[in-house]
């Protein structure tokens, strides 16, 4: 899932750009290795083979974020990242080879490997330089008229400003007479003080492909029949709640009323995806248990012997419908961390162990939860489980707080990979509620297999709090 429509266009740019890149480079790969014997024989003995290996790259670029776009700061960045990308699916292609040669094939490519290696990282370099060139030019972003103004008009302006490849560029923020004083000094570039009655000749003058309006239009009728009129411009028309979850990924709650999730949050049309997800739970849980079982002693020991304390830490979370069930976790804290009552965790936390420290990182004190997760307590992806206490106090504060307990806690989730390190604070905690409620609104499996894939990258990268 992208962040916006124009974002997931690109992605699909790239993605199959990526793809007929690394064919290109194999075809080019064969015709420089062996000339005038290259023929359809020898491109059809190398094209499935080089498949599997091509979808995994595909993947390794995925979880390395070379498909987000909040990457390109700079050309040294996209530089490593294919570089490094490329030698870990060097690295699998020689296993891939060495395990299949006689069994799933003849080729003994390791020659061409390297040499398509070598091809394929010179042209996907230099497209990407390219790509990320004229998809950051103005002149082809689309021009944006936003009506109204207040915190969420300001907050997408400053995305789409930080985020050039959006495809985006605000244009002007038109206001009605006596309320110029609400726009802040720093977009006053983009202020225009109008009833609306000038709204065709403005989309024509400041070339408009896209208008979002703070204002309902069938709560003003002037905007309305405006509007209207601007039906043969071929203009895109959004509320702001749905354009900043366009383009932030997030649900603004401070605008949606509870009539929002009578029209968004249907589960009629969900009952297959949750019985694909419950048995995708059980068994990623009994997979990973087997495979980590081996270093579940070693792991307990070691918290044994570098802290006071018992190995698992259990502590009361509140999961679907508000029913409470106990956590559990391998201990990442120093004994009675919470003597003083339950408190939020935060950045270099005291509390934290050295050990804890590496654990919490690469996400190895949640094993324990995959127990939750086959008992039906929590689910692989979901929102984070939070603590009664902490539901308690937040949801007399945060408008529709405990709407996210309408599905089951996960192990990781949208808010986990995209949010605040952290929900150490009531702000913190809202900006993760507009995640989960985009999630609850959104899930699937294709936005499953993409938290799936940035929690693997957030685990290699040991960026895990």
């Amino acid at each position: 899932m992208g962040k916006n429509l124009i974002l997931g266009f690109k992605r699909y740019i790239l993605i199959v750009s990526d793809l007929i890149i690394l064919y290109l480079s194999l075809w080019l790969t064969l015709a420089i290795r062996y000339q005038s014997n290259f023929d359809a024989q020898l491109w059809y003995r190398h094209f499935w083979p080089f498949t599997a290996v091509f979808l995994i790259l595909l993947v390794i670029f995925y979880i390395d974020d070379l498909y987000e776009f909040n990457y390109t700061k700079g050309q040294a960045s996209i530089l490593v990242r294919i570089l490094r990308d490329l030698s870990i699916g060097i690295i699998f292609a020689f296993a891939f080879f060495y395990v299949g040669q006689d069994r799933l094939f003849t080729i003994k490519p390791q020659k061409v490997l390297l040499i398509n290696s070598a091809i394929a990282f010179l042209i996907l370099y230099g497209w990407r330089l390219l790509f990320n060139h004229y998809s950051k030019s103005p002149k082809i972003a689309y021009g944006l008229l936003l009506v109204g103004y207040n915190n969420l008009v300001e907050e997408i302006i400053d995305e789409i400003k930080n985020n050039p490849q959006l495809g985006l560029q605000t244009k002007a923020i038109i206001v009605e007479p006596g309320n110029e004083s609400l726009v802040p000094d720093r977009f006053k570039e983009y202020l225009i003080v109008d009833d609306f009655n000038n709204l065709t000749k403005i989309c024509l003058d400041k070339k408009i492909n896209t208008i979002v309006s703070l204002i309902n239009p069938r709560q003003h009728p002037e905007l309305s029949k405006n509007l209207f009129a601007c039906l043969p411009l071929k203009i895109s028309f959004f509320d702001i709640a749905n354009f900043y979850e366009k383009v932030t990924g997030k649900i603004p709650v401070t605008t949606i009323e509870q009539i929002w999730f009578l029209e968004n949050i249907t589960e009629s049309n969900k009952k297959m995806y949750e019985i694909i997800k419950r048995l995708f739970d059980l068994l990623f849980s009994l997979i990973l248990l087997l495979i980590t079982a081996t270093f579940i002693p070693i792991i307990a020991i070691l918290i044994k012997t570098t802290s006071k304390g018992p190995i698992f830490f259990t502590q009361v979370r509140t999961g679907k419908g508000g029913k409470n069930f106990m956590a559990i976790k391998f201990r990442t804290m120093f004994k009675d961390a919470e003597i003083n009552g339950p408190q939020w965790a935060t950045k270099n936390d005291s509390r934290v162990t050295p050990l804890g420290k590496f654990m919490r990182k690469t996400r190895i004190d949640e094993i324990p939860q995959l127990f939750n997760i086959i008992r039906g307590e929590m689910s692989v992806i979901g929102p984070r489980p939070e603590r009664p206490e902490f539901i308690e106090n937040l949801e007399t504060k945060i408008p529709f707080y405990k709407e996210r307990l309408l599905i089951k806690p996960g192990l990781t989730g949208w808010a986990q990979v995209m949010g605040p390190a952290y929900g150490g604070s009531e702000q913190e905690s809202l900006e993760k509620l507009q995640y989960d409620l985009f999630y609850i609104k959104n899930r699937s499996l294709a936005l499953d297999l993409s938290i799936t894939l940035k929690t693997i990258r957030t685990v290699l990268s040991v960026k895990g709090q």
